[in-house]
This record gives C-alpha cells, sequence and structure tokens, in this order.
C-alpha cells in the first residue's frame, strides 16, 4: 500500500501539470470519397468543398486531451471521366458532433511556454446528419425519400430506406504551437470511417425503370437511372462492398482558460522555461 502511495505521488505532476480548458474554431475544407468520386486529380479537386466549425478541448495533461466539437460542411460528387455515361451526382451538407481523444506527441504545456509544439494523433466517435440532393430540371430534389434503389418496394424487401444520421468513426492528425500562454494556432486533418454506404445515394443495382415507374413514380425512375442509354434491372449501379467515408481538415485557432482548470488558480510563475523539459 505505501508504494501505491508513494507511486501515484511520484506521477500526479504528470497527471495536474496541464489541467486546463481551451475553446477554439477551425477553418478548412470538406471532402468526400465514395461511389461518385472520380478518378482524375482535377475531378477530385472540383469535390473539394469549404468547411468549419467550433471546440472545446480539455488538456488532461500534456500528453492527452479530450475534445468535444461540432463540424459543418458540404460533400458533392460527380461521375466523370471513364463513368461519365453513369451520368449520376449529388451534394450534401454535412453536420457532425464529435468526441475525440487526443495524444501529444511531444507534449503540449503553453502555460509559460514550457512546451510550445507538438504533433498529434486523435480518434474517436462522432454522429452526423446528411441528406443527399440532385438537380434535375432546375430544381434541388433530395433522393432519400424518393428510393432511387427500390427502398421501401415489396420487389426489394431487404432495401430499406436508408437513416440520414449516422456514427462514424474519426481518425486523423494534426500540429499545433502555442503563440503565448493565451493563444494556439494548428492544422489537422481527419479522415471519417462510416457505416453507410449512401451519403452519395448510390450503393446496390438498378431496379428496373418499369417498377419505379409503376410503384415509386416517373421523378424515382428518372433519378434512379440517368444514364444515355439506360440500365437493366440488376446491373450494378455502385460498389456496396465498400462504404463512403469523408474528410475535414484545416486550420484552428484557440484561447486557453489556464487559471481555470480542475485543480484551481494557479499564479504565474515570474521566470519562463526556455526549453521544453521531458
Amino acid at each position: 500500500m505505501k508504494k501505491l502511495l508513494l507511486f501515484l505521488i511520484s506521477i500526479s505532476p504528470f497527471f495536474l501539470s496541464a489541467q486546463h480548458f481551451e475553446v477554439g474554431a477551425n477553418l478548412g475544407i470538406s471532402y468526400y470519397e465514395g461511389d461518385l468520386t472520380v478518378s482524375t486529380v482535377g475531378g477530385r479537386l472540383d469535390q473539394i468543398n469549404f468547411g468549419g466549425g467550433g471546440f472545446l478541448r480539455y488538456n488532461i495533461n500534456n500528453f492527452m486531451a479530450a475534445r468535444a466539437s461540432i463540424n459543418y460542411g458540404r460533400l458533392s460528387g460527380e461521375d466523370g471521366g471513364e463513368r461519365a455515361d453513369r451520368n449520376l451526382n449529388f451534394s450534401s451538407n454535412v453536420l457532425e458532433f464529435a468526441l475525440t481523444g487526443e495524444f501529444n506527441v511531444l507534449g503540449f504545456q503553453p502555460y509559460n511556454l514550457e512546451r510550445v509544439f507538438s504533433p498529434f494523433i486523435f480518434a474517436g466517435v462522432a454522429v452526423f446528419k446528411f441528406n443527399p440532393t440532385t438537380v434535375f430540371e432546375g430544381q434541388t430534389v433530395d433522393l432519400q425519400p424518393i428510393g432511387t434503389e427500390g427502398q421501401g418496394l415489396a420487389a426489394f424487401p431487404d432495401r430499406r430506406p436508408y437513416n440520414l444520421t449516422q456514427f462514424a468513426i474519426p481518425l486523423g492528425a494534426g500540429l499545433k504551437y502555442a503563440l503565448n500562454d493565451a493563444w494556439n494556432v494548428g492544422i489537422e486533418a481527419g479522415i471519417r470511417v462510416t457505416f453507410t454506404d449512401y451519403i452519395d445515394d448510390v450503393s446496390l443495382t438498378y431496379p428496373g425503370r418499369e417498377l419505379l415507374l409503376e410503384n415509386g413514380g416517373e421523378l424515382a425512375a428518372n433519378l434512379s437511372d440517368r444514364s444515355v442509354d439506360g440500365r437493366a434491372a440488376g446491373i450494378s449501379r455502385g460498389n456496396a462492398g465498400v462504404n463512403d467515408y469523408y474528410f475535414f481538415g484545416g486550420v484552428t485557432i484557440s484561447y486557453n482558460f489556464l487559471d481555470n482548470g480542475l485543480v484551481g488558480s494557479r499564479g504565474r510563475r515570474k521566470s519562463k522555461s526556455g526549453c521544453p523539459t521531458f
């Protein structure tokens, strides 16, 4: 028991040294990968959109932090190149709420500028809302209620309408730098591994135009198959074996509440450390 107590006392500075909150914002890009991602570099660049958000970070110690964030962006994709004849496209706003844990590789401590720079990695869980749309005859149309792949029809009992709220796993990395002991800047990028293949409304096979005309209406039939030559029922419309995923990335700025951590108010030391201490 005595040895355990001595051990806990010896490591306590590690856990208490950096406890404080940050509030910050990020601005950058959002990007999608899925069935409507084209293979050319130029086509991929066309699918990059603006994204941004805000976050609250709690620094547990120099190496570990927990972050709650909200992000908003736009995702889009359009057939091109070798798949231009399929002629499908979509766009969707995405709103994400995420809880992630961070590990500062070199340790990060803006207090008295002790450790001003560190790469970091992060992982966690997120929930996001999306709604794929397309433009048809000059009008923006929500794709999910239409059932472009026969969702909800008796002929396809295994094809249920997909949920517009989904879970994802954020994974990524970045760099952070303390300008002073109040303000930090950084850059980061992260992939969101999702559990849906319908961010772009494309996944399985064509249900057949006649079936959709009879049961879903002309709009469903027209938006299900927009190819020039027409596709027979059963022909692949997407790749159901690989789920869609998306990215957020950009620059961050945050403010440190150094004197309001869980360990109480701390007075400033008169001198600053010139170099990081490990």
